[in-house]
């Protein structure tokens, strides 16, 4: 007997109508715990980083930020599983964050030195990926939140902090290569 495989799968299940949802492989939990939280931000980024990808960016710049999409796609699940060991899904490594420090060190170099703040904007793809960098941060803030409640490995914390770092550069990188400056932050007059 042959299983019929063509049909699909809804997309609704109608099991959230109350705010909650199950987590993988646990339990169902409130849908502003801080877990959905700190991994729902990890999406949003990388709808983000998708956005911004559908500007003109360097070839090399979107290939990068691909990578860093299924990456992040791992993020997310390490933070949906409440025992990621168990179930294999711990997947962010040290070569994850040593790859990331890699491409900040790359492409700052070939940048001019800072010596003021800068504000976002600039080319689209800049101004995109300022926005991506600002929501890396706050996945940041949330999962340092989730792990005042719950044992999180250190790796997807270190990994978010360097991604907001290689964020900055990457939108400094793409200005650089657009011929756009840095806009530099001007103290208001009063």
């Amino acid at each position: 007997m042959t299983r019929d495989v063509s049909r699909k799968m809804k997309i609704y299940t109608k099991t959230g109508d109350l705010g909650e949802t199950g987590l993988f492989a646990g339990p169902r939990v409130r849908k502003d715990d801080p877990r959905i939280e700190a991994y729902g931000t990890v999406d949003e980024l990388n709808a983000v980083l998708g956005l911004a990808r559908c500007q003109d960016l360097p070839q090399e710049i979107d290939a990068l930020i691909a990578g860093i999409q299924h990456t992040l796609f791992d993020l997310g699940a390490e933070l949906a599983t409440p025992d990621p060991a168990s179930r294999g899904t711990d997947l962010i490594s040290m070569v994850h964050i040593e790859a990331l420090e890699a491409a900040v060190d790359k492409y700052d170099a070939t940048l001019p030195p800072l010596k003021t703040f800068i504000l976002p904007g600039g080319a689209s793809g800049a101004a995109w990926l300022h926005l991506a960098r600002t929501v890396c941060r706050r996945a940041e803030r949330e999962v340092v939140t989730l792990g005042q409640q719950e044992r999180l490995s250190p790796q997807v914390l270190v990994y978010l902090n360097r991604l907001g770092d290689l964020l900055f550069v990457l939108a400094r990188a793409v200005n650089h290569a657009a011929g756009h400056e840095d806009i530099k932050w001007q103290r208001s007059s009063e």
